[in-house]
């Protein structure tokens, strides 16, 4: 028979039994304990019928394919390239093609060649992925234009209305953003063009983009006129790209195809440096429901103070408003040495189906911490969480996977045990479901 206390005691325990069943649960935890990446390869991660499919350079340079299922946890990795070469920017970069199947490209950094790609052959298995293949990208015509050749990153997106024509974007020719495109789902692919460059010509100068797709008709393309470490000022501009042309940010075209490339001073300007509020650099760009884009970038009045901006087209207007100081670099410099990369900043990740959310990382007692911050007003004002807390080691470059169902929120970041340069890292990907 049971007493009063015991009947207590049972009827507690069923209630959070009952809780501990029916409250949905926020879940983090590892994708893999060696992976790193950089922010100029995307999309690092996609969702595919209820799987993201990501993947990340480990520290002997292997390029890594990972498929992660947030219901069970379970994650399935498959190696795509073995020990490439040990640097962050050579992160794999996901799409799929019109055909069903997956293709990855990534390349080596700052060489005269290495852009390689790889694709399933059972749907989107990533068991399935076959052998490396290295594309041929230069053009003799372009190579005489634009001389310099430094093959980094690759950006693939699917456009449905050009009849599933693949696109991919990196820095290849003159040092210069470039592009080229495949009519056959990836199995050829036309010769690479530079389609921003700068007058005169200057081969060390490095415009950096960011671009992004829903993949159905247009891809927008967010970028500064180079690195903020060489520039004197570097201002950050806004184009994109739709039925062979590209256009600034109020549909007024800049140039078609045949009439490339353009400089940046021809796009739409989102925020114009100056000596007050300092270089900037980008971070991330999505699309509102109104397909209008929304551009987060930083202003560093110094390289110890990097400020997060959120700006946003209205359709008239940019809407630029601050975020937050974000801290300095992260990179751990060593003692006696000058840091090589002080505009390496935590690093932020638009939602691209909810674009009033952001997830970042800014430094909080010293150490960089992943938040969620929300807007209700365009940016004026934000409501902010923790993601980490009280953390030992530094949490950086968030992303928030794209194609996914705005119902359920995740964010992958990376979680640096050790990282010195972007060839001297031991870092892990981590995971927070919400």
């Amino acid at each position: 028979m049971l007493t009063k206390r015991k009947t207590n005691l049972l009827f507690a325990l069923i209630t959070l039994l009952f809780l501990a069943c029916s409250t949905p649960k926020e879940q983090t935890g590892y994708l893999t304990e060696d992976g790193a990446w950089c922010w100029f390869s995307d999309p690092r991660a996609i969702f595919d019928d209820g799987q993201i499919i990501t993947g990340w350079v480990k520290t002997d340079g292997s390029i890594e394919a990972a498929a992660f299922d947030p219901e069970s946890g379970s994650v399935n990795t498959a190696m795509l390239y073995p020990e490439l070469q040990s640097d962050d920017h050579d992160n794999p970069a996901f799409v799929k093609t019109g055909d069903g199947k997956l293709l990855v490209t990534y390349t080596t950094h700052s060489g005269p060649d290495g852009f390689f790609m790889n694709k399933t052959s059972d749907g989107t298995s990533i068991a399935s992925f076959g052998p490396s293949v290295e594309v041929a990208l230069l053009d003799s015509t372009e190579l005489e234009k634009f001389p310099k050749v430094h093959v980094t990153y690759a950006n693939p997106y699917k456009l449905e209305t050009e009849n599933n024509r693949l696109y991919c974007f990196g820095r290849w020719t003159g040092y210069k953003p470039n592009m080229m495109w495949s009519d056959d789902d990836g199995q050829t692919w036309s010769k690479s063009r530079v389609f921003i460059t700068n007058e005169p010509f200057d081969p060390n100068n490095r415009p950096y983009a960011k671009y992004y797709s829903d993949g159905q008709s247009r891809i927008h393309i967010i970028f500064t006129d180079g690195h903020p470490r060489v520039e004197p000022t570097n201002s950050v501009y806004y184009a994109y790209y739709e039925e062979g042309a590209f256009y600034r940010a109020d549909g007024t075209q800049i140039a078609d195809m045949s009439s490339l490339p353009f400089e940046p001073k021809d796009a739409t300007v989102i925020y114009q440096s100056n000596e007050t509020d300092g270089r900037a650099w980008i971070a991330d760009v999505a699309a509102d429901e109104q397909g209008r884009p929304v551009v987060l970038y930083t202003r560093s009045p110094s390289e110890t103070d990097h400020r997060y901006w959120y700006a946003k087209y209205d359709g008239q207007q940019w809407i630029n408003n601050e975020m937050c100081k974000a801290g300095k670099w992260f990179p751990q410099t060593q003692e006696g040495q000058e840091e090589r990369e002080p505009h390496y900043f935590g690093n932020m990740s638009v939602h691209p189906e909810k674009t009033n959310v952001v997830y970042l990382s800014r430094q909080v007692d010293g150490v960089f911490e992943i938040e969620r911050w929300e807007t209700d007003d365009d940016g004026k004002s934000w409501q902010s969480e923790p993601i980490t807390q009280h953390s030992q080691l530094d949490n950086v470059r968030p992303y928030v996977p794209r194609y996914g169902d705005a119902g359920k929120e995740i964010v992958l970041w990376m979680e640096n045990r050790k990282y010195i340069h972007y060839t001297d890292f031991k870092t892990a990907i981590r995971y927070y479901i919400r």
